[in-house]
Order: structure tokens, then C-alpha cells, then sequence
């Protein structure tokens, strides 16, 4: 008996060493977060699956204007700014989204820290190029244009200087990076996203996730959301939210590779579920993609996000759950971790609890992913920001150079018959005109206004360039939907008063322009050529006789056929950020030599989508009486102030085992006389297969520095990943036979140097 005595007391000894307090920051985070999970109540549990829109966004809503569209903008009925502020001191609120200001933010979270356990919220932003969503913080060009600097180490610089600027407000999470694949021009989304290709989206969503994440220890760095699962680049006449009806192989093949990439290299901290259905099967309650794909093929950790209000739409659009309530249940059971975002979830889910449907277990399975990255972003030790300080960061004078250098490295020429770069002394009287001429559009989607001194339109750029130059510019409006053709006529007749005459055309894509935005998220089209009176303004300004140059700023790809065939140069700005303007004029006046290539092939026409460059050869057999089915501008390509030669491509082997690397070397000279960038690519094709492949495959690119008349010898490395496919039976493999090695300055044939290697 006293054996047992003894024991007992040595047992209670051991359990109360090991008892973790889960406040204590020496503890393991994986202690801390059982601890803590012990505590809390079934409530507690379901609200920290729940995220809101801030107090002050919900204050905002016209309640009014929402009544009839209560989805579009977060107006949640009979709730109010105090009512959140009542739930989120109750512990029932785990996260917000569209807090803006890093006041509300400290507001909220001091609310959060008077709950019984006092659990930090985490904040959600749509960070997609900068934390530009909320005012004064650098705004850097979009995805697709940083695509095309095909430079890896700029996106994580990126995306750890936006990481900087979040936690200046209190901000931790980032919906971002985009690692859809582009495959339709007319979705409005293109250009949130890398382009086209499976490798580059890959790479640069890579490295943005490795930029935002850190080492996930605390202070600097925030959480990385990679979206959206999967393939809404690819539905049905590029809509989005629209079905997608899609072969496994081109979802392993095309779609999933980056998401792969991010989590197994990256180890990204969350992924956000796609409003589409995917064959049949709403992404909201796809089990297969959640579970099956991402957590046991890919072996994600991380927290699982619905997009905004989709889990409801499994009952109100996607008609598979018969009610609210039932599509909760079908979501949490697929393996989603949070709701973004709302009322009812709360009580229903609850309910779902208590009735035995959902097991406590399940429930558990989700707070502790997102009680994980919560401790692993040290919100527990400090969930408060400094808020002058964060002045400090935010749009500071590195960021603010980074914003610019990135600028002028996504800026493609698309065309250039010699009048590039302007002559000063030549032009001394130039015509400006165009909706993106001289506005703050040129910043992009997911932007919030700034203030005019923190922005370079492209006519203050190029004053700025040449400020003896008399600019005469005509305003155009800041949307193509609102051309007068009273302006139009305008500039056709001051066109013939100038030397040369400068259009800026393009899109509109600013989040505040409710009801004239023609570009960015559910702005889709049905065609991709320019929008409106553009068209007829660029053709009248032609028909002046003097020479005209097209800027093109926009978030997707336009078909600029006429503009091609007869004006001398096109300039692809994209949307080039707080600085594009500045980045544009240092490349019409030469100070910059442009190095972009396009992440994302041009179409001449709408009629040709889907167009892109890895595409299986029979496709040759397709013919159109009324047009060629050759892209205006192939993918990887891109026109300098320099020319470029490659020559001497040579293999390491000419014969490989399956589990062996082989190198390419090229030489590749600056044969003009600017010093510039040109960027390497190189491609492959798998010559006979068991499965049909594409002609080429993206599988390296470098860029390479060059000055004038200077040559480099460059080495890529194929590894037998690069060389995999999945075959008849969906296995990954590497299939023996013959592959060539394409390595070039574009995906065109002709810029193609070629060679080959058998794989025994």
C-alpha cells in the first residue's frame, strides 16, 4: 500500500512537471498548442475557425445598397460594429480580413485580449503586390508583370519587404501568392497571377512564399496563403467562379505543380479553396483536393481557407447541400479549417457538434492548425504593433527602390522599329494621351488610393525625363467605359500639331472604380482586344502621320493586331506600380535598356483562346479560314535597346540513366552596343511517348547580365525531375527514349538553339 502511495505521488509529480502553460514561450509550440486546446470550450473552438470583415468596413456598408447583394460586400444583417466588438471580447472571433488601418488592428486585438484565454486574433489581407490594400505602404507591380522578369529573387524580395510592411500594421497573413496557371486571356484575374506555365508560376510562387514566410519565428514575417485550389484560370469562357471541367492529367500536369512546389519546398503555411466547382464537385467540398492531394500526397500542415462567403454557395449557387447548415458540415468534413467569412457559422456549427455529425476530434483537428500559426507567428507575445514605428517601414526608401528597380524590369517592348529609345532633341513637341495616361490605374487590382506624391503617373514620368520637352496631354477619363468621343476627336486633331504622339491605353483595374473597372477580379470579357473608343483613338492619332507610340497598361494580355501592323513601337507596361510612370520613361528615353519577357502568350484574337505555348503538337491540325493560328507575341518573348546572340550549345552527356542530371551550356554574346539583360530559357521535349507531350516544356531560365559586345557562358542542369511525366497508369515516371533541348532568348522556333540526349 505503500508502494502505491509512493507511486501515486511520483506520478503527480511527473504530471505537474509536465503540465505547460500555454502563455509560457519556452514551451514547444506544439505543447503550447495542446495546452491551450485543452481549455477551451466547443464556442471557443468554432469561433477560431470564423473570420469577419473589420468594425469599420462593416460601419461603412450602405446597408441600403447591400440589401439586395449582401454576399458582394460582407453587410451582415442585424449585426453590427458593437456586436463584433462584443463577440471578439467572448473569444468567438479567430480572425479578420479588411482591417485597413494598424489602429483598428491594435483596437481589435486589445478586445481580443480581454477574452477568458485571451487568444490573438490574426489578421487577413489581400497583400497580392504589396500591402497596398491599406494606404501608404508601397504598392510593387502586379504578378504578371514581375512574371516577366522572370527574376526569382526579386519576388521574394518582394514579398519579405511587404512581410516588413504587414507587421508595421499588425497584419499577419497574406492572401497571396496567386499560383493559378493562367489559361484564358478574357478572365480578369491574369494578372494576379505568374502567366502561363506550370515551371515559372512554380518558381516565382516559391520564392514569394519563402519571402513572406521566413522562418516563420516571430516578428517579420507573416503567413502565406497559396491560391486558388484549382484551375478557375480554366473555366468555361474564362469566367470567374464559373465551372471547370478538366482531365486529371492536365490538373497533375498544368494545374497542381505549384501548389506542390510551395508546400513540399516552401512549406506554405495555408491554402485558399477556388470559387469554382471543379468536374462536377464544388472546390468548398472537395474532399479529394483538401485531403487526398494536398495533405496526403503533398503532406500539408498548414490551415485550409474558404474564399469569400463560398462554403454558403455550396447550398445557394453550386445547389449540392440543401441548406446553410448542410454545407458547413459537407466543407468541415472535406477538410476546410476556416470560414471566411461571416455570421451563422458560429451556431451552426456548433449545433452540427452537438448532434454528433461533426466530431469533436475534427474540430480539433483545425484550431490546432490555426492556434500553430498563431504561436509560430509570436501573436501570443506580442499581438500589438507600434504604430510610429511601423511609419518607419512602411514605404520607406529601400521599398520605395525596390518598387521602381521591379518596375523597370517587368516593362516589356513589345515592338520597336527604331524610334525607341526617344531622341530629346528630336521630339520637342509629344502628344499624350489615354484613360492610363496620367492616373493612379497604373497601380493595379487590390490597391488602394494614394496620395498623388507617393505615385508617378506615366505623363509625370515623362516630364520628369525630359522637362524641356512640351508634353500636350488629353484627357481621356480614367475608365474606357466613360470616352467621350468629343476627346477622342480632340487628340486626333492636336496629333497633327506634334512631333510624336504617346497613347496610353489599356484597362482599368482600381478597386474603388465600382461599375467602371474593365480588368481585375470578376472583370472578365468576352473579348481581349482594346476596350471601347481606344481603339478609334489610337487609329485617329495614327492617321496624323506622325509617329505613335502604344503603352499598353493592363492586368491581361490585348489583342493589339492593327497597333502592330502599323505603329512603330508597343510598350507593355502591365500595371507597373506606384512608380510605373517612372519606369516607363527611363525606358522610351533609353536610361533603361528593357530585359522583360512575356510570362503569358498574346493571342491576335479572343477566337484562339485557349493559346499557349506548351501545347500538344496536334494542334497543328486546327485551321481557321479567318485568321492565322499563330500568337501575335509568343511566350518568353521580349524586344531590347541590344541584340543577342547564342551559339555553342552543348550537352555534358549524350546518354543518361533515369536517376541521372545532365547539363546544358550555352554561350550567349551582347553583339550590339548597349549593355542590358537578356533572359535565358530553356526548354525541353520528351520525342516519343507513351502519353502525348508538349512541344516544349519550360524547365530553367537565368538572367545574364551582359555588357556590350561581352559574352558568358551559361550552365543549366536537368535533373530526372525535370525530365517526369505521368504515364498511361498516372504513375510518375521518367520514360527512356529521346528528348531535345531547347535553349533560345523566346519560345519561338527560330530563336531556338536545339540539341539531344537519350535517356537508357
Amino acid at each position: 500500500m505503500k508502494k502505491l502511495a509512493l507511486l501515486a505521488v511520483a506520478v503527480l509529480a511527473v504530471v505537474s512537471c509536465c503540465k505547460v502553460d500555454y502563455k509560457d514561450p519556452n514551451a514547444s509550440v506544439e505543447k503550447r498548442v495542446e495546452a491551450l486546446l485543452s481549455q477551451m470550450t466547443l464556442e471557443e473552438k468554432v469561433g477560431q475557425m470564423n473570420q469577419f470583415c473589420g468594425i469599420v468596413h462593416v460601419s461603412n456598408m450602405d446597408k441600403k445598397a447591400q440589401a439586395d447583394n449582401q454576399d458582394a460586400q460582407g453587410y451582415y444583417p442585424g449585426i453590427n460594429a458593437d456586436t463584433l466588438r462584443k463577440w471578439t471580447k467572448q473569444g468567438l472571433i479567430g480572425s479578420y480580413l479588411h482591417v485597413l488601418t494598424a489602429e483598428e488592428a491594435n483596437e481589435l486585438q486589445a478586445l481580443a485580449m480581454q477574452s477568458r484565454l485571451g487568444i490573438p486574433l490574426i489578421f487577413g489581407i489581400d497583400a497580392i503586390h504589396g500591402n497596398c490594400l491599406a494606404p501608404d505602404n508601397t504598392a510593387y507591380p502586379t504578378s504578371i508583370g514581375l512574371a516577366c522578369s522572370f527574376d526569382t529573387e526579386m519576388a521574394y524580395k518582394i514579398a519579405r519587404q511587404t512581410a516588413l510592411e504587414m507587421r508595421a500594421m499588425n497584419m499577419h497573413w497574406t492572401f497571396n501568392p496567386n499560383i493559378d496557371v493562367a489559361r484564358d486571356a478574357r478572365w480578369g484575374r491574369v494578372g494576379e497571377t505568374f502567366g502561363e506555365d506550370p515551371y515559372l508560376v512554380g518558381a516565382m510562387g516559391l520564392a514569394s512564399v519563402n519571402g513572406y514566410q521566413g522562418d516563420m519565428q516571430g516578428g517579420d514575417d507573416v503567413l502565406a496563403c497559396a491560391k486558388h485550389l484549382i484551375a478557375g484560370s480554366q473555366s468555361i469562357n474564362g469566367g470567374n467562379s464559373v465551372p471547370t471541367d478538366v482531365s486529371e492529367r492536365t490538373l497533375y500536369e498544368v494545374f497542381l505543380p505549384p501548389y506542390e512546389l510551395a508546400i513540399c519546398e516552401g512549406k506554405v503555411g495555408s491554402l485558399m479553396m477556388a470559387h469554382n466547382e471543379i468536374n462536377g464537385v464544388p472546390c468548398h467540398s472537395s474532399k479529394w483536393l483538401m485531403e487526398d492531394v494536398m495533405r496526403k500526397d503533398y503532406g500539408f500542415d498548414g490551415f485550409v481557407v474558404s474564399d469569400w462567403m463560398d462554403i454558403e454557395r455550396l447550398h445557394s449557387r453550386h445547389e449540392t447541400a440543401e441548406s446553410r447548415k448542410e454545407a458547413f458540415y459537407q466543407s468541415i468534413m472535406a477538410g476546410m479549417d476556416m470560414h471566411m467569412h461571416g455570421i451563422y457559422w458560429n451556431e451552426e456549427v456548433v449545433e452540427l457538434v452537438k448532434e454528433g455529425r461533426i466530431p469533436m476530434s475534427r474540430i480539433d483537428e483545425s484550431v490546432r492548425r490555426i492556434l500553430t500559426a498563431k504561436f509560430r507567428l509570436g501573436l501570443f507575445e506580442n499581438p500589438y504593433c507600434d504604430i510610429e514605428e511601423g511609419k518607419k517601414v512602411r514605404m520607406c526608401e529601400e521599398h520605395r527602390a525596390t518598387a521602381l528597380e521591379a518596375a523597370e524590369n517587368s516593362i516589356v517592348l513589345l515592338k520597336n522599329d527604331g524610334i525607341l529609345p526617344l531622341d530629346v532633341k528630336k521630339y520637342k513637341r509629344v502628344l499624350v494621351t489615354g484613360i492610363n495616361a496620367d492616373d493612379q490605374n497604373i497601380m493595379g487590382d487590390w490597391s488602394a488610393p494614394q496620395q498623388p506624391e507617393n505615385i508617378t503617373t506615366i505623363l509625370e514620368g515623362l516630364c520628369e525625363m525630359a522637362p524641356n520637352t512640351n508634353f500636350v496631354f488629353v484627357d481621356q477619363g480614367d475608365s474606357p467605359k466613360k470616352m467621350k468621343q468629343e476627346n477622342v476627336d480632340k487628340a486626333a486633331r492636336l496629333a497633327r500639331t506634334t512631333d510624336l504622339n504617346i497613347v496610353v491605353a489599356g484597362e482599368t483595374s482600381l478597386r474603388v472604380r465600382k461599375g467602371i473597372k474593365t480588368c481585375g477580379e470578376n472583370q472578365d470579357r468576352a473579348t481581349i482586344d482594346l476596350f471601347g473608343l481606344q481603339k478609334d483613338l489610337v487609329r485617329k492619332v495614327a492617321a496624323s502621320g506622325k509617329p505613335t507610340i502604344l503603352i499598353i497598361v493592363a492586368g491581361r494580355p490585348q489583342a493589339v493586331v492593327w497597333e502592330h501592323e502599323n505603329l512603330p513601337a508597343i510598350v507593355c507596361a502591365w500595371e507597373p506600380g506606384m512608380y510605373g510612370g517612372k519606369a516607363v520613361a527611363k525606358i522610351l528615353y533609353g536610361e533603361v535598356n528593357p530585359s522583360a519577357k512575356l510570362a503569358i502568350t498574346v493571342p491576335r484574337h479572343e477566337g484562339q483562346i485557349q493559346m499557349y505555348y506548351n501545347h500538344k503538337k496536334s494542334i497543328k491540325r486546327y485551321r481557321l479560314v479567318d485568321m492565322s493560328t499563330k500568337p501575335l507575341y509568343h511566350f518568353g518573348y521580349g524586344l531590347s535597346y541590344t541584340t543577342y546572340e547564342y551559339s555553342d550549345l552543348q550537352l555534358s552527356k549524350s546518354e543518361i540513366s533515369t536517376d541521372e542530371n545532365i547539363e546544358a551550356s550555352v554561350t550567349i554574346k551582347n553583339t550590339g552596343k548597349r549593355d542590358g539583360v537578356e533572359i535565358a530559357q530553356l526548354y525541353i521535349k520528351d520525342c516519343i511517348s507513351s502519353v502525348t507531350r508538349p512541344v516544349m516544356e519550360l524547365k530553367g531560365f537565368e538572367r545574364v547580365a551582359l555588357k556590350a559586345g561581352e559574352s558568358k557562358r551559361i550552365t543549366f542542369t536537368l535533373t530526372p525531375k525535370h525530365l517526369e511525366y505521368y504515364d498511361l497508369d498516372m504513375n510518375r515516371i521518367v520514360e527512356p527514349g529521346t528528348f531535345k533541348v531547347m535553349v533560345g532568348g523566346s519560345s519561338r522556333k527560330k530563336d531556338l538553339l536545339t540539341a539531344e540526349f537519350v535517356v537508357k
